[in-house]
């Protein structure tokens, strides 16, 4: 059955019309940025905390790394997070994944930050970042190789120590590249040639989707028996994640490695901690995490009668379907050896467990279960369970503060004395200031909330308060949402689409709402092609919807998928936006060829416009924006700013590359909408704002917002003059509002 097409009354003769090659005259960039205050959007952690590193001696210092979302300093007086690399460039993309943090135990203002996200060619070589005053300023020392801070065994650690007894000393444990040394405060660096090869071979590596991905050296430590204030330790550790032998000690300062005699072997090492007596701790999994880990186990190692002694709180599964797991950490209270913490890791039944035992392992007590949990910070955490528990601390300060790493924040109890009594943990989730979330698609309606997000892995959110965590979305429920779009004349009217990571049998992954967001109804089916996500917009009246899911065609709808017909006219890499007042009106771009193409019937046909911008390229995906006067904007990367109305084309001059686009309020009625551009303009890169059409612009983000030029899905508030709102990839979402 075919769909019934508006009436065109004369539509298409006027879009069709030929293109001219316009070019404004612009100042191009002002003189006077006019300044902004910067805030995330709270949503409350949102990303993988990768680790926890609390200085031995002085309370208070604790810093977290995350894998794509740059490195934080707990701040005690406020209780919230202070972001260390918002302030990284462009230049820096690739490094703000965090693959190792080290503190010098003598000295509490010396921290180090091994910086790098990926192997492939996505990343950079990597860096370690050195830094006098706790992490306010730092120099840094570049590494000839690239680090992993998003990849496999990213849990692990800490790959980067600073030698106790002489700070000048550092050991840094790579994935490929084995074991390096700097004797200079980490200025330069240096490979200990002698460290054994098992670290460089493919045992030390582990099968991904991407093939085979290097884990090499988890984890270095010194032994601070080993030397005194006056002379460097002479015993090193370093753990190779092999399940061949991977335990291996240095009595020469690293001059020369052997295996641990009587150490276990079929199983990798992840973390490694010494206690009060002088004696290793270690935790075991078949795998690296975070992805699998199906068995696993905990050793302790005493140095001084070289035993093992195998402390696992819990036996493995013996179900033949195989329900076993691995234990992803361990700590143990600076003062009291007998005092010990450990996590498991992807136990999928009954979930996820932290551990404790109280008499040196010999028993042990699960504390999360039966525990009160503050989810005021974040109630979406209601809906999320503790996994990918990559690393568990004991405040060597505070033993009543047990903090935990998730795949989506950390939580700290209150009370875990008090439960060794018999008393139900309290646990608390301080994730202010900390943002890790991906954000996929931002849209600002004109009226109720001025935000709505679709977010990576936690779905997405109706912001009623942008300085407070608000539940997740209502009703439907996927893992990504990928796209959002509005009803330009009717704004409550929303449509969205999006990712399951585990797709439940028949889910559909579109949804719409009619109430601006914050309750959903699954579309009734979805095209005939295609793996959901993708690209979703909505008529203006709200009638039709065309969705262009990911590896499939573009898809119409009158009825929220109650049936679905083939949009004509357009190639698979196109881009569709609805106009916002017009409702037969929809726009579409071809980044790959430079296409422009219009439907004046309400999107059942599109037909080719005369003339083509050229191409951009299949690599990015350009971003349509309907001006509210007529026409639509289109940031066509290297291609420029383009604005297209009826018969006219116009690339906007000194706008060299635009990656992402966003529209604002007005200053005042009849005044073109304020246009905010993250991309390079007059040659400068960074987020831009014009309020006159594009003939001048202003440079409004600073130097200590920068996200390695990782800004996202640009956003103007259409009731607010001057604000914005961005994502950046791990850091969240931003707003900023001139002052």
């Amino acid at each position: 059955m075919t769909m019934m097409r508006p009436r065109m009354q004369g539509l298409a003769a006027l879009l069709l019309g030929s293109l001219l090659a316009n070019v404004f005259v612009a100042d191009v960039l002002a003189a006077d940025p006019p300044a902004y205050r910067w805030k995330n959007v709270a949503i409350g952690g949102g990303g993988f905390i990768t680790g926890l590193v609390f200085h031995p001696a002085q309370e208070d210092v604790l810093f977290a790394r995350t894998d794509i979302g740059g490195a934080y300093r707990w701040n005690s007086g406020e209780k919230r997070w202070q972001p260390l690399l918002d302030w990284m460039p462009e230049a820096d993309k690739g490094r703000f994944g965090v693959e190792s943090i080290a503190v010098d135990p003598a000295d509490a203002s010396k921290l180090y930050i091994a910086a790098g996200t990926y192997l492939n060619e996505r990343g950079s070589d990597g860096v370690i970042l050195r830094s006098s005053d706790g992490g306010d300023t730092f120099e840094r020392a570049t590494l000839p190789f690239k680090l992993g801070g998003n990849e496999q065994g990213r849990g692990n650690g800490e790959r980067l120590a600073v030698d106790p007894n002489d700070g000048r000393v550092l050991l840094f444990g790579t994935r490929a590249n084995g074991l390096w040394r700097s004797g200079d405060d980490g200025a330069t660096w240096r490979e200990m040639t002698m460290f054994p090869a098992v670290a460089k071979s493919d045992s030390a590596a582990v099968t991904s989707w991407n093939g085979l991905r290097p884990v090499g050296i988890a984890f270095v430590a010194f032994d601070p028996a080993s030397g005194n204030k006056d002379k460097a330790s002479r015993t090193l550790y370093a753990g190779v994640s092999t399940r061949e032998t991977s335990l291996f000690r240095s009595l020469d300062a690293g001059a020369n490695w052997q295996a641990i005699p009587g150490q276990p072997t079929g199983l990798r090492p992840n973390h490694m901690i010494r206690d009060a007596r002088g004696r290793w701790l270690l935790s075991y999994g078949d795998e690296p995490g975070p992805n699998t880990m199906n068995n696993g186990a905990l050793w302790r190692f005493d140095p001084a009668d070289g035993s093992w002694t195998d402390i696992s709180p819990l036996a493995q599964s013996t179900d033949r379907q195989g329900d076993g797991f691995g234990w992803g950490a361990v700590s143990v209270d600076a003062n009291n050896a007998d005092v010990i913490v450990a996590t498991t890791f992807n136990r999928f039944s009954p979930g996820d467990e932290v551990m404790r035992s109280v008499d040196g392992g010999k028993t042990w007590k699960p504390m999360l279960a039966g525990s009160q949990y503050d989810r005021s910070n974040a109630p979406w955490t209601a809906d999320s369970s503790p996994h990918w528990m990559g690393d568990v601390e004991i405040d060597p300060h505070d033993p009543d503060r047990v903090w935990f790493v998730t795949g989506y924040g950390a939580w700290a109890s209150r009370n875990a004395r008090a439960f060794d009594g018999g008393a139900a943990v309290q646990w608390e989730f301080p994730m202010r200031g900390l943002e890790e979330t991906v954000p996929l698609a931002l849209l600002s309606p004109p009226q109720g909330p001025h935000l709505v997000s679709g977010l990576g892995d936690i779905d997405g959110f109706v912001h009623d308060d942008l300085d407070i965590g608000q539940p997740r979305f209502a009703g439907v429920r996927f893992s990504n949402t990928e796209s959002l779009a509005m009803a330009g004349q009717q704004p409550s009217t929303m449509v969205r689409a999006g990712h399951f990571h585990d797709r439940p049998a028949g889910a559909v992954r579109a949804a719409w709402s009619r109430d601006g967001g914050h309750s959903w109804t699954a579309f009734a089916s979805e095209p005939p092609d295609g793996e959901g996500a993708g690209k979703i917009t909505i008529a203006a009246d709200g009638a039709r919807v065309i969705w262009h899911p990911r590896k499939g065609g573009h898809w119409i709808s009158a009825d929220f998928g109650g049936r679905w017909q083939a949009v004509q006219g357009l190639p698979k890499t196109a881009v569709v936006e609805a106009d916002g007042v017009q409702p037969a009106l929809y726009y579409a771009y071809d980044a790959s060829t430079g296409k422009l193409y219009i439907s004046g019937d309400g999107g059942t046909e599109f037909t080719e416009a005369r003339g083509t911008t050229g191409a951009v390229g299949d690599w990015i995906r350009a971003e349509l924006r309907p001006d509210p006067r007529g026409g639509v904007w289109i940031a066509a990367a290297w291609r420029g700013l383009l604005h297209w109305s009826p018969g006219k084309l116009t690339r906007i001059a000194g706008v060299d590359n635009a990656t992402s686009l966003g529209l604002g309020a007005s200053a005042k009625a009849g005044d073109p909408p304020v246009l905010f551009v993250y991309g390079k303009v007059g040659g400068t890169q960074g987020l831009h704002r014009s309020d006159d059409g594009g003939k001048r612009w202003r440079r409004i983000d600073d130097d200590a917002h920068r996200f390695a030029g990782m800004i996202r899905h640009v956003t103007g508030d259409p009731r607010v003059h001057g604000r914005v709102y961005f994502g950046t990839e791990g850091r969240g979402i931003w707003y900023g509002d001139p002052q």
